[in-house]
């Protein structure tokens, strides 16, 4: 069999292992490295249930080399997924240098709007408080977030009243990424978004768009243009809305890349899908550099 079978045999694959179950691929991810590089924690004092927590192992809690944090929140509806089953997000981001706070949140239908969107900002709030004890830099804390985890992420950035409610300063989040994220997406149209979100009396206060503000954190919005789950015209639209009113927020579609596949693509068997790991690293650390203090 040749080289390009199975490579588009693997892709197969690992498409499948993600559509059906994230810790499959988070599974293959781990088989496939070998870095000494991380370690993930999993407990610490008041961390939030659920939440996970990669570091570099350079990092250091005294201060001597804090690294710069993102707080990461996954995908799967609003409804599916927890934090346990990104740990390739975790490993992959600990080794370029960030401590990767891995968020877990309450489920709809249990949970609908906006529950999740309070859980996030309860774990940006004990990262600003404790993440210095972990080696983590409280003043350079960055959101990221795939698809529905990064709408959840966008209104805990744009939206200052969520970090208020939980108790921390309201420019505690410096940077934000987002991966395929519904940001503008009236009306609601997939069973999906309607049980998580259609309840909610003033629905424009569900769309990340409608706390667009030129004082927002620097954003950068990937997307594919394969994607048909989140259209690419969601990142455009929140985009123009920061530019507009004088903010910093940059678009970049790869070509040829679905909705699973950008967020496969910070995995290690599937890094060459997208650049979106370096693309990420990069605008982060030009945000958030790593001075070494």
């Amino acid at each position: 069999m040749g080289y390009i079978a199975i490579m588009l045999i693997a892709a197969a694959i690992g498409l499948y292992l993600f559509a059906s179950r994230p810790w499959l691929l988070d599974r293959y991810d781990a088989f496939r490295r070998s870095s000494d590089q991380v370690r993930e924690i999993t407990t610490a004092p008041g961390l939030p249930m659920g939440t996970r927590i990669w570091v570099p192992l350079s990092s250091n809690p005294t201060g001597i080399h804090r690294r710069p944090v993102v707080i990461f929140v996954h995908g799967g509806s609003w409804k599916d997924g927890r934090a346990g089953e990104y740990g390739f997000v975790g490993r992959t981001l600990a080794e370029r240098g960030f401590v990767t706070v891995l968020v877990d949140y309450r489920k709809a239908p249990q949970a609908r709007f906006p529950v999740f969107v309070d859980d996030t900002a309860q774990v940006v709030a004990w990262a600003h408080s404790h993440i210095a004890t972990l080696g983590g830099d409280p003043d350079r804390l960055a959101l990221m977030g795939h698809s529905a985890g990064a709408h959840i992420a966008a209104l805990v950035a744009l939206d200052p009243h969520y970090l208020a409610k939980a108790g921390a300063p309201a420019n505690c989040v410096r940077a934000f990424v987002g991966l395929a994220g519904p940001y503008d997406f009236l009306p609601f149209t997939s069973d999906a978004a309607k049980d998580a979100l259609g309840h909610w009396p003033r629905v424009d206060e569900t769309q990340p768009i409608h706390y667009a503000r030129g004082d927002a954190p620097p954003m950068l919005l990937l997307t594919g243009d394969a994607d048909t789950t989140v259209k690419p015209r969601n990142s455009d639209a929140l985009a123009q809305a920061i530019q507009q009113r004088g903010g910093q927020a940059s678009v970049k579609r790869y070509a040829g890349v679905d909705h699973v596949g950008i967020v496969m693509a910070l995995s290690l068997p599937f890094r060459d899908k997208a650049s979106v790991l370096d693309d990420s690293a990069a605008f982060l650390m030009k945000i958030m550099p790593d001075n070494g203090q």
